[in-house]
Formats: C-alpha cells, sequence, structure tokens
C-alpha cells in the first residue's frame, strides 16, 4: 500500500508514483512539477497544519493538506 504526502515528516522526501484521483486538482499541481518519479521533500507545516510547504523540482510550493492527501508516494520513502 502506497503512501501520502502527509505521511512525511520534516525534512523527509520520497518519490511520487501517483495520485489518488484524476481530477482538475490533480492536473494543476502535475503543472507545478508534482509528476510520477519527482522526488519530493517535505519542507515544514504551518503552525496551525495547513498549509504545508514542499521542495521539488528545485523550487518551494505551498499546498493545503487536501491537495497533498490526493499525492502518492512510494512505500519505502527512498527515491
Amino acid at each position: 500500500m502506497s503512501r501520502t504526502l502527509l505521511s512525511l515528516s520534516a525534512g523527509e522526501r520520497a518519490t511520487v508514483i501517483g495520485f489518488k484521483s484524476e481530477d482538475a486538482g490533480v492536473l494543476r499541481l502535475m503543472h507545478m512539477g508534482i509528476v510520477e518519479g519527482a522526488e519530493i521533500e517535505l519542507v515544514r507545516y504551518a503552525p496551525a497544519g495547513d498549509p504545508l510547504e514542499i521542495r521539488v523540482m528545485g523550487y518551494n510550493l505551498s499546498l493545503r493538506r487536501q491537495e497533498a492527501g490526493t499525492i502518492l508516494l512510494d512505500d519505502d520513502g527512498s527515491p
């Protein structure tokens, strides 16, 4: 079973393997560089836990928890 971006702790990295759904929100994420095979690092959570900051393709990006929950990652956490 794969895990989502929400399972990472700050500083952890993993590789994207897909998405839970195939809606317009996923297409927007893909346009921002979150594609299959991309390495993602969770930089930090906001103090209230939403949004969270990630690093992908050399830049930082903020995502809502709902968006992050749709991003599937490899099982072992190693790229």
